[in-house]
């Protein structure tokens, strides 16, 4: 699914259940040692999905562990985002010549929690949600806002190594399956010029909110 909102450079693969008889490289096995079953059944697969990502990439398999604020340490050349919730697990890779960053989400197509949306939402993206769900009352507007966020950060931090919090990108969603993420803050520099505004698309289906952010690699 998550396929279809990002271009043919990125590798990506996914998965719908948790497959029985699946390992660990043998490095990953201490970050789930003592986690609950639930966890680490989802932390391997989904990193079974980018191991298989790797070999699309005509890479060999490789132990992903997690980097700095939790982001995954990719092979050297290598650039991509991991994401997992209840019934679904994806990642998505690509060479770093081909895209600077990625950045992919999942969610549960469903109403927040009371009180998230007020916690990670800018006065305007309020206002704009609010519309969108008068208009289109079949789509969660506030999950998918979440979601973008959180696409938006995967794909930000690679190319900072700073946080990005939820008030400092401003973010319109478009209905047709677009979103544009307006920094407020000052954005990585690419090829000479300053980042001011990360793209990404949307996806809704199958009880799923799917986001997708990939920066394209400086021209040259």
């Amino acid at each position: 699914m998550i396929e279809r909102i990002l271009p043919p450079d990125v590798a990506v693969e996914e998965s719908f259940t948790d497959p029985a008889g699946l390992t660990l490289h043998p490095a990953e096995e201490p970050v789930v040692a003592n986690s609950v079953p639930k966890r680490r059944r989802e932390f391997t697969t989904v990193r079974h999905c980018a191991r298989r990502a790797l070999s699309r990439l005509g890479l060999p398999p490789a132990p992903i562990l997690p980097g700095a604020r939790g982001a995954p340490a990719w092979p050297a050349g290598i650039v991509g985002s991991m994401t997992h919730c209840d019934g679904y697990r994806a990642a998505a890779l690509a060479r770093v010549g081909a895209v600077a960053s990625v950045g992919v989400d999942a969610e549960p197509h469903a109403p927040l929690p009371d009180g998230v949306l007020e916690a990670i939402a800018l006065p305007a993206e309020r206002t704009r949600t609010a519309a969108l769900r008068a208009a289109h009352p079949a789509v969660c507007w506030d999950r998918l806002l979440f979601s973008a966020k959180e696409s938006v950060y995967k794909a930000w931090f690679p190319l900072t190594h700073r946080w990005l919090d939820f008030a400092e990108a401003d973010i319109t969603v478009e209905p047709g399956g677009t979103f544009a993420a307006r920094l407020l803050v000052p954005g990585p520099l690419l090829g000479g010029a300053e980042l001011t505004t990360f793209h990404g698309r949307f996806l809704v289906e199958g009880g799923l909110v799917l986001t997708a952010v990939a920066v394209p690699a400086p021209a040259g």
